[in-house]
């Protein structure tokens, strides 16, 4: 098995040359004004501002209450009820009698047995936050990767269209030569028509690349939060599994999705004990107070106290019990099938992201022997040109296949990095404390502490 290193290859960092040079030629780097950003300082911010981000992280706040909503099932239930009674009675011969009665009391009702529900329910909950938590996990690497493809296409296409423009200044003197020696009856008038085409195709090629710069920036703003200012060159993922065995193993045991899938079964098989549970015995004990006002009576006012346990037993409430059973056993079965397919998936995203790599990592020593071989190739076309060996058209083909040879190179050196990280994403440790990204860990556990075992309040922890 083919292994690649955790560390920048030498011709990976020659091969790199080209994309910084670009960029330094455009004005990209910083030097000069704004501060310089770097991959893991747009990663930090989108870490912090990512909407998609920030609401998966509210949902599973929503998600941590399922537990507390749980527990309740052992608190008691307190109501208090109070009733005015105003009648009026007539009363012959010609009397009538006015009779107002007032009537308040507390009852409180403690469940004492729930056929196991209560137990089930917290431990469900209990498992749907665990699965949300890594569902959490699993949408910080999916935003942090869109983060790393969206900065390395924006700096691929910086670069793509510095290299456009430098093209359009070479076929401009190009041009400008060509008309030179057309005037002193070197050349034919097709020469500078095949000159001016290649020159007008060029204005054309840098449109085109403008506007995938202008596209890429936009999704930048949507994802990280900022527009992209002074992006400096990044560097292929660290730490990298060294073969597609170990990354596969790697992915089995800790891609958060695949965890996500097994909390939510666990969760699932909660849920079947829950609903049995309606099958079983209810048991409660209920104490009330009242006080009663009657100033008719011969006693004005009265009191009473009361206790009763009461024992319910369900024989038959049509069915609708067995039925949810049913439904709750299928679902779980559903939930088992997920955990399959959500290996398969991982299995074949680290396959991929695998393939990938490899392809990229070659492509790079393939481009830059390109670029050689094409520079190369130009400086001896331009030399036969002007003894008369070559054709305009022959000039043209050759700074052709050269610009085409760098953009392969700098879109090959961009796709190892991502590629990099993908597997990194793949193998489920694509994550903020796993870059060391300079901000604040969200920390999920330090809300559900928060609201686990909250009787009262109707203010979240954050004031809301």
């Amino acid at each position: 098995m083919a292994k690649v290193d955790s560390s920048p290859a030498l011709t990976v960092g020659a091969g790199r040359h080209l994309l910084a040079a670009a960029l330094l030629a455009a004005g990209m780097i910083a030097g000069q004004g704004a501060q310089a950003e770097t991959l893991m300082s747009a990663l930090s911010s989108a870490y912090v501002s990512n909407p998609t981000l920030n609401a998966a992280r509210a949902n599973l706040r929503a998600v941590d209450e399922l537990v507390p909503q749980a527990l309740s099932g052992w608190r008691p239930q307190v109501f208090g009820e109070g009733a005015v009674r105003q009648s009026h009675t007539s009363t012959t011969p010609g009397g009538s009698l006015d009779l107002t009665t007032s009537t308040i009391g507390v009852t409180v009702t403690q469940p004492l047995f729930r056929g196991f529900r209560t137990v089930n329910s917290t431990k469900q909950a209990e498992a749907t936050v665990r699965a949300n938590r890594a569902s959490l996990s699993n949408t910080e690497q999916n935003v942090l990767f869109d983060s790393v493809q969206v900065y390395m296409a924006v700096l691929t296409n910086q670069a793509i269209v510095e290299l456009q423009r430098q093209n359009i200044e070479v076929l401009t003197e190009q041009l400008r030569a060509t008309r030179d020696r057309f005037q002193v009856g070197e050349v034919t008038n097709t020469d500078v028509a095949q000159a001016e085409a290649a020159l007008s195709g060029a204005y054309t090629q840098l449109n085109l690349a403008e506007a995938d710069l202008l596209t890429s920036k936009a999704q930048y703003r949507q994802i990280i939060g900022r527009d992209p200012v002074n992006l400096t060159p990044a560097v292929p993922a660290r730490s990298l599994p060294s073969s597609l065995d170990e990354a596969v193993r790697l992915s089995q045991a800790n891609h958060p999705a695949i965890i996500a899938a097994v909390y939510a079964e666990e969760a699932s098989a909660y849920q079947v004990k829950v609903v049995e549970g309606t099958l079983l015995p209810t048991l409660t004990l209920q104490g009330s107070v009242d006080y009663t006002n009657n100033p008719s009576a011969s006693v004005d006012s009265s009191a009473s106290a009361s206790i009763m346990a009461q024992l319910t037993i369900p024989i038959y409430q049509g069915g609708i019990e067995y039925s949810q059973v049913r439904e709750a056993k299928e679902l779980r079965t559903e939930r088992t099938m997920q955990i399959d397919a959500t290996r398969a998936n991982v299995r074949q995203a680290v396959a991929s992201a695998w393939g990938s790599l490899e392809a990229a990592t070659a492509s790079i020593a393939s481009a830059q022997a390109q670029v050689k071989a094409a520079q190369i190739a130009l400086n001896g076309v331009r030399e036969e040109a002007n003894v008369g060996q070559r054709t305009t058209l022959d000039v043209l083909n050759a700074e052709q296949t050269l610009l085409d040879a760098r953009v392969s190179l700098v879109q090959a050196e961009s796709a190892r990095v991502v590629a990099s990280y993908a597997l990194l994403s793949a193998v489920g440790q694509l994550s903020a404390e796993r870059l060391a990204l300079a901000v604040d860990y969200y920390q999920p556990e330090r809300h559900y502490q928060q609201v686990r075992d909250k009787w009262f309040g109707l203010r979240t922890p954050s004031g809301q």
